[in-house]
């Protein structure tokens, strides 16, 4: 099965060793790699969760690179790594086994036993005649033949000074998916429903958003996931697996106003019936959003020696209409959401957020 997703993932580490002496960076890869140093940026704020703007987090990627690596260093304070993938190599799940790998190997100087390797893509077991018809559900591969194979970047959207884009990431933990999940079982007229800790942070962040961008209730909407399919495959995709192995899961054909009422988290957490996958078109003023990342992948376990990151998030997610989940990175269950918004908006995003699931 190939996949040829265009787009790329910018995700930043940050490890703060301020207790630590002198630290020795060494270049593991020959993939364009680059070491910066900042000697007066405040490392704390940068690695921290609050409300912050976005243009101090700036993304340079106006090159197709297949991966980038860059190791920016605050002296005494700590340090990023920003990596760049391009989806057409990996998925979010590859990613994080990547990363732990090459954390494994500097702090241990071993081979993990589980070391993504397997470039093979016939391991992907897609049954005959299958494989034609979900290519046939993304339009980049029917509509536009020419660019379909190409490390070309797609058009993101620009960040103006005056637009005052914040950032923040917010914890919802297992009480608070708790607390969505007995909602949308009161609320909901349907006996079986599917309310995953995915499907509930999903429903209850896409929900807040339609309502922080406000305006017509007859404007389109469409959001979008990517779905990992490796174990639902006979036989199952190695775990040693180096690749891709997702499918974009996309709802469309519906308007603002089904999730704008009282209802709207409750219809977002039933759509599941009625999913659709792919689209050919998308309309002009359509509200887009996509999820980056999922509640069981997550950078945390990742230690090159000196202790596990601080903070990870996803730097493109303005810039690709998009919202991160993560896990978090300490306790058991919940998700970690990164949200990039407007100034306006956001405020009315995190009041709705947190009228939900308390503070």
């Amino acid at each position: 099965m190939n996949d040829f997703h265009l787009d790329s993932a910018s995700c930043l580490e940050r490890f703060d060793v301020s207790k630590i002496g002198d630290i020795r960076f060494h270049p593991l890869l020959e993939l364009r790699n680059e070491v910066a140093i900042l000697k007066d940026a405040d490392f704390s704020r940068i690695s921290g969760r609050g409300l912050r703007p976005e243009l101090e987090l700036p993304i340079y990627a106006e090159l197709g690179a297949v991966v980038s690596l860059q190791v920016t260093l605050f002296p005494k304070q700590g340090f990023c790594i920003g990596t760049t993938i391009h989806h057409v190599v990996v998925d979010g799940k590859t990613a994080e086994k990547f990363n732990k790998a090459w954390a494994h190997a500097c702090k241990h100087g071993t081979v993990p036993k589980i070391l993504p390797t397997v470039l093979d893509r016939s391991v992907v077991n897609v049954p005959a005649g299958l494989e034609q018809k979900m290519l046939g559900l993304l339009p980049y591969l029917t509509e536009d033949k020419e660019n379909a194979r190409t490390l070309k970047l797609p058009p993101v959207k620009e960040i103006f000074a005056e637009d005052n884009v914040l950032r923040t990431t917010i914890e919802m933990t297992p009480e608070n998916i708790e607390k969505l999940k007995e909602r949308a079982k009161k609320e909901s007229t349907r006996t079986e429903l599917h309310l995953s800790t995915f499907v509930v942070s999903f429903a209850h962040v896409w929900t807040c958003m339609v309502k922080a961008r406000r305006g017509d209730p007859e404007r389109p909407v469409r959001f979008m996931y990517a779905a990992d399919f490796r174990d639902r495959l006979d036989p199952p995709v190695p775990v040693t697996y180096f690749g891709t192995c997702v499918l974009a899961i996309d709802f469309y054909k519906y308007k603002a106003k089904t999730f704008l009422g009282e209802d709207g988290f409750v219809n977002t957490s039933q759509l599941g019936r009625c999913m659709r996958e792919g689209t050919k078109t998308m309309k002009w003023g359509t509200q887009l959003l996509v999820v980056n990342g999922s509640n069981q992948i997550g950078m945390y376990e990742t230690d090159f020696g000196w202790g596990r990151p601080v903070h990870t998030e996803t730097l493109s997610i303005y810039k690709n209409d998009e919202f991160s989940m993560s896990k978090r990175r300490d306790g058991i269950g919940g998700v970690e959401i990164g949200v990039s918004l407007k100034k306006l908006e956001m405020d009315v995003f995190l009041s709705l957020f947190y009228k939900w699931i308390g503070n």
